[in-house]
């Protein structure tokens, strides 16, 4: 028998109807090596949420090789916080439910699973019980498990005997790891996920696709008569992702309606999208607008991409939520219109910026996006001057290993910018492509998952340079 887990002011145990419907806090294990693995985890969650169990936060996902049956594929390993009203078994047989109800079968103990839910720990009481041992008697040994676990509970204690030494400290402990595990953020169809952590990745070419009239360096040269073959040259020039707009966040740009912007947009993505040049590639939406993103998502598109990080519509990150996809973040101030004042930063840029960021992630995060389908994008340009985008970029690996924001890939978007143009003294935006390609180089060199550009077929192959000097 099982008592309850909840406590009366005396500290003894208590069955009472109010420590039954008190809502408490439980960590889940997330797992999996089967089918497209990222989608069999979301898929959990959701069936948490629509169980009662409210997934609060999420870890981001960690790729790892099998243990104990070697013989199998390789694991995706996350961990979530959640709030339950229900015990600790009552919890366990819902997580199990899933399991069953997702297609697990058992076959081979610690073998290949579609789906795998675990409960780490609950509260901060102890279990031990023939069906479930709380905290699970596998934090410590497993890798897997601590990292994920460490990006959302760093400071729990695990041993009640040891209240001191708190889950990060068990991470610390762990030897050096000969192959270091990497976070995984999928986008398009999975095929070439993001590893932010893997030392030898390749950087992803993201091809600008401006289908705007006025965009400040390209407005109106993607015409919808010429549009696949840009698509195509694009593909072969070595982009991997698209990322199309059709509204200019350029300053002093007037902004179109929603229904202007969608009318811009979906017919690209459809065309994207029916090429079988395009199989593989990822398309991107470069939107602020939740209506805008909603309507490209339908349409075939795989990330969104919002300037504003959900500043500028109040149902952005709502909406990235209900649409699960991969979403860029990216930091700004104010609007295109405001924003090239609000570049006072007294308190540091990268410490600010890092400040800022991390206030966009927990708001997204609330919302209910999953941390392993966050991108970030410190902004060039946006609400920083001159210099400024020269101080972002000499110390960007600084803001990547900022404390909460390690592990999430990054975009780097510095194409044909007006600082560029500022210190090489070019003037006409399409004429900055070596200045653009020094960015392009020193963006990889410091970390970038992602550059995105105008000049694809230049700077794929300066980034095939790049790679090869400091990523192989």
């Amino acid at each position: 028998m099982v008592q309850s887990f909840s406590s009366s002011p005396s500290g003894q145990r208590c069955g009472c109807a109010e420590a039954r419907d008190a809502k408490r806090t439980a960590y889940i294990a997330l797992g999996s090596n089967m089918g497209d693995r990222v989608a069999m985890i979301d898929q959990a969650c959701r069936e948490m949420d629509a169980r009662g169990i409210k997934v609060k936060r999420t870890s981001g996902l960690w790729e790892t090789e099998p243990m104990y049956v070697l013989d199998q594929d390789r694991f995706v390993n996350g961990a979530c916080e959640v709030e339950t009203q229900l015990e600790p078994l009552s919890l366990l047989d819902q997580l199990q439910d899933i399991e069953k109800a997702m297609g697990r079968q058992k076959i081979i103990d610690k073998g290949p699973r579609n789906i795998d839910l675990d409960v780490l720990m609950y509260e901060n009481e102890t279990l031990d019980h023939e069906r479930l041992k709380i905290p699970h008697i596998g934090i410590v040994e497993r890798e897997f498990v601590l990292r994920p676990l460490a990006q959302i509970a760093a400071t729990k204690s695990i041993d009640a005997t040891k209240p001191w030494k708190m889950i990060q400290d068990y991470l610390y402990d762990l030897p050096p790891n000969a192959d270091p595990l990497s976070t995984l953020t999928p986008i398009g169809d999975g095929t070439q996920p993001l590893n932010a952590l893997k030392s030898n990745r390749k950087t992803h070419v993201m091809a600008i696709l401006n289908v705007t009239p006025d965009s400040f360096s390209d407005g109106g040269t993607h015409l919808p008569s010429s549009l696949e073959q840009t698509v195509i040259k694009f593909i072969e020039g070595g982009a991997t992702m698209i990322d199309i707009g059709g509204q200019s966040t350029a300053p002093g740009r007037p902004q179109v309606s929603a229904e202007e912007e969608i009318r811009r947009i979906v017919p690209a993505v459809e065309l994207i999208r029916s090429l079988p040049q395009a199989k593989g590639v990822a398309i991107s939406i470069d939107t602020y607008r939740a209506s805008v993103a909603e309507a490209a998502v339908r349409a075939g598109a795989d990330v969104i991409n919002d300037v504003s990080a959900g500043l500028m519509d109040p149902e952005m990150l709502s909406m990235m939520a209900k649409l699960g996809k991969t979403v860029c973040l990216m930091h700004m101030r104010g609007d295109p219109a405001t924003m090239s004042k609000l570049n006072d930063y007294p308190d540091g840029l990268v410490p600010t910026v890092a400040k800022e960021l991390l206030e966009r992630v927990a708001a997204a995060e609330a919302a209910g996006v999953r941390r392993w389908r966050i991108i970030l994008d410190p902004g060039f340009g946006f609400a920083k001057v001159g210099e400024q985008n020269i101080e972002l970029l000499r110390h960007f690996e600084e803001l990547k290993n900022w404390p909460g924001l390690e592990g999430l890939p990054w975009l780097l978007g510095s194409s044909r910018k007006s600082f560029i143009g500022k210190i090489t003294g070019v003037a006409v935006p399409g004429d900055r492509i070596f200045g653009t390609a020094a960015t392009v180089t020193a963006a990889v060199q410091v970390g970038a998952d992602i550059v995105r550009v105008h000049d694809v077929v230049e700077m794929s192959q300066v980034v095939k340079m790049a790679d090869a000097i400091w990523r192989y």
